[in-house]
């Protein structure tokens, strides 16, 4: 069984941000899928259903972003899985650009509260994640309002691309490992740095 969690803050005023890709990356799953993300379970909106016959369980944190790992770390512990290999979290990332996605096996938070939270809970930074491109804070620009803000039309077409290929990450690393979908996805990342510290 995989634990595939988006990350985001519920409520329709964060629809759509840019922080709120981790939960766009869900619902595309689900509706490739089939399957329905409705029932409210350990501080979070869950589904479960599966993906090329492998079960999965599809998590959206209602703990809001800085907490998510109260919400996921129940949901490790309920299902007796094993976070370094049936856990995949998917998260923003300001280091890339929109469209650009990136795959990682292991790792700090590199700054990002949501995944922060998840390595305290978790006790360990063991686990398989999707960064997902939301572009570089410009500069005099306050980070709580650009990670919370609308993309233009130009980034979210980009975007709409890279939720895509976040898909596709997940069913490569479900069905033959992070690897994998590293050198698929990872090889064509042409800009990387590490994230701002302090993400809201």
């Amino acid at each position: 069984m995989y634990i595939i969690a988006g990350l985001g803050n519920p409520g329709k005023e964060y629809e759509s941000t840019r922080h709120n890709v981790g939960f766009d990356v869900i619902d595309a799953i689900a509706d490739k899928y089939n399957i329905s993300v409705t029932e409210l379970k350990h501080k979070a909106i869950i589904g479960k259903g599966y993906i090329e016959g492998r079960k999965v369980v599809l998590v959206k944190p209602i703990t809001f972003m800085n907490l998510s790992g109260e919400s996921i770390r129940p949901v490790i512990d309920y299902y007796k899985a094993e976070a370094e290999t049936d856990l995949i979290v998917i998260s923003d990332d300001i280091s890339l650009e929109p469209g650009q996605i990136r795959v990682r096996k292991k790792g700090s938070a590199g700054g990002h509260n949501g995944l922060k939270n998840i390595i305290k809970q978790l006790g360990h930074d063991n686990f398989q994640r999707v960064r997902v491109g939301v572009g570089e804070k410009p500069k005099n620009y306050n980070l709580a309002d650009w990670v919370l803000g609308h993309f233009n039309k130009e980034e979210k077409a980009a975007v709409d691309k890279a939720l895509e290929k976040a898909v596709k990450a997940v069913e490569i690393m479900m069905a033959d490992g992070a690897d994998a979908a590293m050198n698929e996805f990872n090889r064509k990342v042409s800009r990387e740095g590490e994230m701002e510290k302090n993400i809201f």
